[in-house]
């Protein structure tokens, strides 16, 4: 019942911590049958991350590598209560894809619920956020009904990370109360791997379904299900590259 189409949260070699050129990571995924595949790479404020100049450089590649289309985009880093960002918002608006995560290198200990839940509000008003990464982390529990409806009203997507249930266990069970909250709220959401090598990539997020399955998430919802989905939510957040590859993702 549920598939990807294409991985939106993958990291490459210039995050120190993972092990893979972009080149191979685009390889990868289009041996996998994949309609496209997201680079993004975390944020200056991370200690593992690529300098400035990498980012200024990456969107300067072309729109399609190794067969795939490639979304050049970046994981950047919440840095404080306000929901500010490691990037300027006239950084932000040259990437093909956006992610906003929390990491604790960058905004370090336990939040209460009603911090985190202003912190994501707050996050959801930055008009070049396209997705949440990872919000289900236990560090950082939120009230998933108030701020997913806040998500769908502004078109942000929430990530299911698969990748979490290895690096955050203790935040994993949080996932399916999110999930839910999504479904009821209308929030759209997308599988995605957060894979540091090709290896991880292909192990792809089928773990991931049951969980759906379970809630009965409805599949229009998922907007990396289909490359038209993809293509879709790509006109929605204005990205010119849509004009360019739009055709690629049908």
């Amino acid at each position: 019942m549920y598939q990807i189409a294409a991985d939106l949260h993958t990291h490459t070699l210039v995050s120190n911590h993972a092990f893979n050129t972009i080149t191979e990571m685009a390889t990868k995924a289009a041996s996998m049958g994949y309609k496209a595949i997201a680079v993004t790479d975390h944020g200056c404020a991370m200690p593992d991350s690529p300098h400035i100049w990498y980012f200024n450089n990456l969107v300067r590649l072309p729109d399609v590598l190794e067969g795939i289309p490639v979304l050049k985009g970046v994981e950047a880093n919440v840095m404080d209560l306000d929901g500010t960002l490691d990037f300027s918002q006239q950084q932000l608006a040259q990437f093909d894809w956006v992610i906003a995560s929390i990491h604790g290198d960058c905004l370090p200990g336990k939040l209460t619920v009603e911090q985190a839940t202003e912190l994501w509000l707050k996050v959801a008003e930055n008009p070049y956020v396209d997705m949440i990464g990872h919000s289900e982390q236990a560090n950082h529990v939120y009230d998933y009904e108030r701020v997913t409806r806040e998500f769908a009203a502004r078109n942000k997507v929430v990530e299911l990370n698969g990748n979490s249930f290895a690096v955050r266990p203790e935040g994993a069970p949080n996932m399916k109360a999110l999930a839910l909250a999504c479904k009821k709220s209308g929030c759209k959401i997308a599988l995605n791997s957060d894979a540091h090598s090709i290896y991880h990539l292909e192990r792809g997020v089928s773990h991931l379904y049951g969980l759906l399955e379970e809630i009965e998430f409805p599949p229009e919802l998922i907007v990396n299900s289909s490359g038209e989905n993809l293509r879709r939510e790509l006109e929605i957040h204005n990205k010119k590259i849509v004009d360019r590859i739009g055709e690629l993702l049908r």
